[in-house]
């Protein structure tokens, strides 16, 4: 049991009441109310109360006073009430009849709270994280429950749609020889549903996981981002199901002090076997996206690598047409100097009433183009 200390919390019976304000002296007929009138009532967050003898429902009370005095009309009954998001004061009503520790109520209130397995004198209060899979979004769900299990009382708070505690109760009422075990028989059923639950999810991660190993080898730009979320997705899975194995080993710890039953023993060992089965898939999905991880980092390094490559080729490619562009823009130009400097209209230049002048100018841009391309192809620019 973990030792926790009890610190002061309100009258459980006062949480969620409102205070009243006291008028002195008269009230004129037309004088506005000093008070606007009291808000209606919260609905009731009781899914059901029953009241069980032998593994068969005798009753089914509207309220948590009146299923007490039932309980307090036999012996060997149980009373399992489900509640859903209740208000502060009715699960503060609900501590009071039944003498629930503050502190485990307190943290139902909260909620957000991790698995755990913590027991107040007769008291058990258990937290379990229920997951479901929404194949519609390709995404984990996650909710949360809180047990608390007495010897002749089960009260069940539940903050999530799953798991649908509505079925496991019809599963218990249809085996009244189980259900006649007390509450032990309660916190089996939901444990098994709960894990039960786990499968489902098991086989969404693996189907995505299926998916993003295609995804990563197509080249999927969006792949890593994918990668990354399911991961967490895989690794707040693990936070809910692992603390399984403490509770389920803390429950079979107790077996021989509290003289559990053969049968139910057996149940929970079932129960403690497909844990473990789950844990050790959810394990290896985590090993398995480090490994996806780790090769589509090496794929995309490998695609940055050949793009880098081509545009390297391209670039030596586009530099060997400059040069060659470059080396005939160079062997041309100098036969057009020639020309131009010959083609200027002046009487007194060198050369320009003898006779081989032309033929000497003509010679003269061969000779030039000839020795720049020489140059040129001897450092293989064309």
């Amino acid at each position: 049991m973990a030792d926790r200390r009890r610190m002061p919390l309100p009258a459980l019976s006062t949480l969620g009441r409102r205070p009243r304000l006291e008028v002195r002296g008269p009230v004129s007929r037309t004088a506005a109310p000093l008070e606007p009138p009291p808000p209606a009532l919260p609905a009731s967050r009781m899914v059901d109360n029953a009241v069980y003898a032998g593994g068969r429902r005798i009753a089914t009370p509207d309220s948590a006073a009146e299923s007490r005095r039932e309980l307090a009309a036999g012996e060997d009954r149980l009373v399992w009430v489900g509640l859903y998001r209740p208000e502060p004061a009715e699960l503060g009503e609900l501590a009071e009849q039944y003498d629930l520790p503050e502190l485990a109520v307190e943290d139902a209130i909260k909620a957000h709270q991790r698995p755990k397995f913590e027991r107040y004198g007769d008291t058990l209060f258990v937290v379990l994280k229920a997951a479901r899979y929404r194949d519609e979004v390709e995404e984990v769900e996650f909710g949360e429950l809180h047990l608390f299990l007495g010897r002749n009382f089960a009260i069940t708070v539940r903050h999530s749609e799953s798991p649908d505690l509505s079925r496991v109760r019809r599963r218990l009422e249809s085996e009244p020889a189980l259900l006649a075990r007390g509450s032990e028989a309660v916190l089996y059923a939901i444990l098994d549903a709960v894990v039960d639950g786990y499968r489902p999810v098991v086989d969404g991660l693996a189907n995505d996981i299926d998916e993003i190993e295609t995804e990563v080898f197509r080249g999927d730009p969006g792949v890593s981002r994918r990668i990354y979320e399911l991961s967490q997705e895989v690794l707040d899975f693990q936070r809910a199901a692992q603390p399984l194995n403490g509770i389920l080993a803390a429950i079979t710890a107790g077996f021989d002090k509290y003289a559990v039953e053969e049968e139910l023993r057996s149940y929970l060992r079932d129960v403690a076997d497909h844990v473990v089965s789950v844990n050790e898939r959810v394990e290896g999905f985590r090993q398995q996206l480090r490994d996806i991880l780790t090769v589509n980092a090496t794929l995309v390094a490998q695609r940055q690598n050949d793009e880098i490559r081509e545009l390297t080729e391209t670039s030596i490619a586009q530099g060997e047409e400059v040069k060659k562009i470059s080396a005939w823009a160079a062997i041309l130009f100098a036969p057009t100097l020639v020309g131009t400097v010959y083609g200027m209209n002046f009487d007194k230049m060198p050369e320009l009433h003898w006779a081989m002048g032309y033929p000497y100018a003509l010679g003269l841009m061969v000779l030039v183009s000839a020795a720049l391309y020489a140059v040129f192809k001897r450092r293989d620019w064309i």
